[in-house]
C-alpha cells in the first residue's frame, strides 16, 4: 500500500500472476518442457496452420511457420538462445526447421504432429489450472476481470 491507502496495482498484479504462473510452471514438468521451451512451443504453436505434415522429410515450406528470428523476438531473447530452444524442442521431435523458400538465409519453425498434441495437451490443462485458480472469483468478477485487462491489453505497454 501506498501512503495514501491506495493499493499498489503493479504489485497485486505481479503478486497474482506469481501465483498463477508458479503452478504453471510445476504444470510443465510431466511433459519435460522448460518454461522456455513451452513459450518457444506456444508461439511456433500460434504460427502452426496445421495444414502440412511437418514430418522430417517433407520438402519445401508449406505455409505457417515462425521464423526464427521472430521467434527470439517473441521470447526476448538472443537469436543464439532461440537456437538453442529450437534445438531442445527438435531433439524432443516437437519440431523441425524448414528453409524459407523465399529467402534462403531465413529458417522457419514448424510444430511436427507430436509438438501439435502436445501443445494441446498442455494448453488444456493450462486452461484448467486458470479456471480452478480464478473460481474464487465470482462470475461477475472474472467477466470484470476480463474486461479490465483486456482494457490494459489493448492501450499496451507504456513507454
Amino acid at each position: 500500500m501506498t501512503s495514501d491507502a491506495t493499493p499498489d496495482l503493479g504489485n497485486l498484479f505481479h503478486a497474482a500472476f506469481r501465483g498463477l504462473r508458479r503452478g504453471w510452471m510445476e504444470q510443465l514438468s510431466p511433459w519435460g518442457l522448460t518454461p522456455h521451451q513451452w513459450r518457444a512451443l506456444q508461439a511456433a504453436g500460434h504460427h502452426d496452420t496445421g495444414l502440412h505434415d511437418a514430418g522430417p522429410h517433407d520438402a519445401g515450406n508449406p505455409g505457417g511457420g515462425l521464423r526464427l528470428k521472430e521467434l527470439a523476438e517473441r521470447l526476448r531473447i538472443a537469436p543464439r538462445s532461440a537456437t538453442e530452444v529450437v534445438d531442445q524442442l527438435e531433439a524432443k521431435g516437437l519440431v523441425v526447421r524448414r528453409p524459407d523458400p523465399a529467402d534462403r538465409r531465413a529458417t522457419h519453425v514448424f510444430l511436427t504432429p507430436a509438438g501439435r498434441r502436445l501443445h494441446a495437451e498442455v494448453s488444456a490443462a493450462r486452461r484448467e489450472q486458470s479456471e480452478r485458480y480464478f473460481a474464487a472469483l465470482s462470475p461477475a468478477d472474472r467477466t470484470e476481470l476480463a474486461r479490465l485487462l483486456g482494457l490494459l491489453q489493448a492501450t499496451g505497454t507504456p513507454e
